[in-house]
């Protein structure tokens, strides 16, 4: 009896989908039942493995982030007076941050890989880091922070803190399925985040949100991270009660306290979602524009560095206030921008927000770094300086502000924007979660209408893919024997 052409074919290898079933830690899981993942002996050793890891990656963040913390004091405030000058001159910017842009273009023309996410597309995750990658995300990224342009350290945390706990499991198994290697550089990534974020929940939130990760398997996947980050937590403020190095607390004390909000904030909320929509929108758009040209031509950076130093520049030159609140990412001046909001005249916030948020945007473009903390400095500054104005408190205007420019400028992820700013106002949150919630929504909301300005972005080449003309060839092919089938179909009695 002939066999049946449309009826599926034994399985020849029962023993392999037997031990597939006994190791479901090593299988896609979006295709597995939660409970056996983690009910399995295998998801137990995933679990010790990335609290394992947890600890490596958290001391190598707290040394990168010293590295850049000490590296910026010399650069920006040594260095002047060892070359003989009483205090950093206002033009000092200009070839220091163009240095940065020599570096990153050499680093990106010579060594293998992208050096990281480009920030102008927003906050990404995902990817595979290999090992080979890291030389050049590390060198890029010190390059771009520690010579001032306008980027956070978050995106290329995530990319070491992956790109070492994948090496880790390498250098463990070799033969390690490649699920569990996705696991755990996920937990390594986790983790480095999380000790830069302070709270574990928050990085869990920003990368949960920020992956897409859907359906039941949330908890499981994320639990090997949310124990790494735990861990990695405890070792960083270990590692702060060894070296009295400090730690990189996001939360800002000694805030004004907030009032219940009124109608009027709520109008606010709604005003200042929309401005934020605007700008932010404007300053991707820059990065986007620029993005292409300066990947085609590298060599562009240093004249990069050369505007953003002079934007700095200008900004001390007129207002005195420093060449940091330019440059760098601007957590580490958020807090004194906060608490001396008072010393800062309305016309200085709308100066520092035009000159941060155009160093910005040319910073998008080529330099290698996050996005996160940019937007915030910039959202708070105008917050502060709406403020001003009737029916605004200043506390209230900085909330606002810093939520409905997060979400822009991480390409949406509005769920972490409202997090994020209420870890970062933490003294205030109760009063001021449910305005900023209304900014982020209505930024949110009014960027995605506004995106269609943006440029659009070119998909990273998969090297797996068939190129295209072949791809096309195939396809024709593929049509040819169809029509040829059907035809001799169609010839039968």
């Amino acid at each position: 009896m002939a066999s049946d052409p449309a009826a599926p074919a034994p399985d020849p290898a029962p023993a392999s989908q037997d031990s597939a079933s006994q190791d479901p830690a090593s299988q896609d899981p979006a295709s597995q039942n939660p409970m056996h993942m983690l009910r399995s002996r295998s998801y137990l050793v995933l679990l010790v493995f990335g609290a394992i890891v947890g600890v490596p990656v958290a001391v190598i963040a707290y040394y990168y982030l010293k590295l850049v913390a000490l590296s910026q004091k010399y650069f920006f405030t040594t260095l002047p007076g060892e070359l003989g000058f009483h205090g950093q001159p206002p033009w000092w910017p200009v070839p220091v941050v163009a240095v940065g842009g020599v570096l990153v273009a050499l680093t990106l023309h010579y060594l293998p890989g992208t050096g990281g996410h480009h920030p102008a597309e927003g906050f990404k995750t995902g990817g595979k880091i290999t090992a080979r990658d890291l030389p050049a995300i590390v060198l890029a990224s010190l390059a771009t922070l520690i010579f001032g342009a306008v980027l956070g350290p978050e995106a290329p945390l995530i990319a070491i803190g992956g790109g070492v706990a994948a090496l880790i499991v390498h250098l463990v198994k070799k033969d390690a399925p490649a699920q569990a290697v996705l696991v755990i550089g996920a937990a390594g990534s986790f983790a480095a985040l999380s000790t830069l974020l302070v709270n574990p929940l928050v990085g869990a939130f920003l990368l949960l949100e920020a992956a897409g990760i859907g359906g039941g398997m949330i908890s499981v996947v994320l639990a090997p991270g949310l124990l790494a980050a735990g861990i990695g937590a405890l070792i960083f403020v270990g590692l702060d009660q060894l070296t009295g190095f400090g730690t990189f607390s996001l939360a800002i004390p000694h805030i004004p306290a907030a009032t219940t909000p009124t109608g009027g904030e709520f109008l606010w909320a709604v005003g200042i979602g929309l401005a934020a929509a605007v700008v932010g929108t404007a300053i991707r758009r820059v990065g986007l524009q620029l993005q292409p040209i300066v990947g085609r031509r590298p060599a562009l950076l240093p004249v990069l560095g050369l505007a953003i130093g002079g934007l700095a520049a200008i900004f001390e030159g007129v207002t005195g206030k420093g060449t940091h609140q330019v440059l760098f990412s601007g957590q580490n001046e958020l807090p004194a921008l906060i608490q001396q909001a008072g010393t800062w005249s309305v016309g200085a916030l709308l100066l520092v927000v035009a000159c941060k948020s155009l160093a910005y945007g040319f910073s998008l473009s080529g330099f290698r770094g996050g996005p996160t903390f940019p937007g915030m400095f910039i959202g708070a500054a105008g917050g502060i300086a709406l403020s001003h104005l009737p029916g605004l408190p200043l506390i209230d205007g900085v909330g606002i502000g810093v939520g409905a420019m997060l979400v822009v400028m991480l390409g949406g992820l509005p769920l972490t924007a409202v997090l994020l700013t209420i870890v970062f106002l933490a003294s205030d949150a109760t009063d001021l979660i449910s305005v900023v919630i209304v900014a982020v929504v209505v930024a949110w909301v009014a960027s995605a209408h506004l995106s269609r300005w943006l440029p659009a972005v070119s998909p990273a080449p998969d090297p797996t893919a068939v190129p295209a003309p072949r791809a096309a060839a195939a396809d024709a092919a593929a049509a040819d024997r169809s029509a040829h089938a059907q035809k001799g179909a169609g010839a039968g009695p």
